[in-house]
């Protein structure tokens, strides 16, 4: 390993050290942070239903239910939403919402979701897409394609391309490294007493091989229009270029 390699290797260990000891310290005495996403409260619960948009597009939605495995295993404070969106051209998407309550692990590093449903993830991306509302600015999304084998039921092994974007978001921020995100919490928490409540937000289609490209275009668009339909935070303003396409 180069010796420059190793410094930033050490470094970020050091600020991964120095954030869990600092959330450790001053964790139990905070006050909690405003979601940045729209929420309404759930008969009968402290917790919060995400309120993602029943149509983008032309896609229809319907609501899919958080899995027991998921709900038992993150802490109890956790609130989520999740719907499936499908066009009468055969693109569907899946969009998901984690927001964290007082216990922060309700949010991990986004890698172990796919590589935890057998999925190889094969390239990483950071990237910005242009949303107009309320004011133009660039949301910051990570995009990672991964490949699957998978048996159909006849037997027939066969490959799947997976597209997966995410970015977090919490009351006045927004970013796409959860490493960023880590330190922004602990460093908010150590200066304001406040633990900022982050929501981790992903989008999810699956298509052939050859198809990532094509799949990810209709993704853009579709992301373009909903965040502005459920996210309460924007990023820093920015000019609009005339005539300027999603990138």
């Amino acid at each position: 390993m180069k010796k420059q390699q190793l410094l930033i290797l050490v470094t970020a260990l050091a600020l991964m050290g120095i954030t869990a000891g600092v959330l450790a310290r001053v964790g139990k005495n905070h006050k909690l942070g405003r979601p940045g996403l729209k929420t309404s409260p759930l008969p009968g619960s402290q917790n919060l239903q995400i309120d993602l948009p029943a149509q983008v597009l032309n896609c229809e939605s319907e609501p899919i239910p958080i899995p027991e495995v998921v709900t038992n295993t993150l802490p109890r404070d956790t609130s989520y939403g999740q719907r499936m969106y499908k066009s009468a051209d055969g693109f569907q998407t899946v969009m998901n919402v984690v927001l964290m309550g007082a216990d922060r692990t309700s949010i991990h590093k986004p890698q172990f979701c796919l590589t935890g449903q057998g999925w190889k993830i094969d390239r990483s991306e950071l990237l910005q897409l242009p949303i107009a509302l309320p004011h133009p600015y660039e949301l910051p999304v990570m995009k990672l394609t991964a490949t699957r084998r998978v048996n159909r039921p006849d037997g027939q092994e066969v490959l799947l391309r997976g597209v997966y974007v995410y970015w977090f978001v919490a009351d006045g921020r927004l970013t796409a490294r959860h490493g960023e995100r880590m330190w922004w919490m602990a460093r908010d928490l150590l200066l304001t007493g406040e633990l900022q409540r982050w929501a981790y937000v992903t989008l999810f289609a699956v298509c052939e091989p050859g198809q990532e490209d094509a799949i990810y275009e209709r993704m853009k668009q579709f992301i373009v229009a909903a965040v502005p339909q459920f996210q309460l935070v924007g990023g820093s303003p920015t000019e609009p270029a005339a005539g300027r396409a999603v990138p």
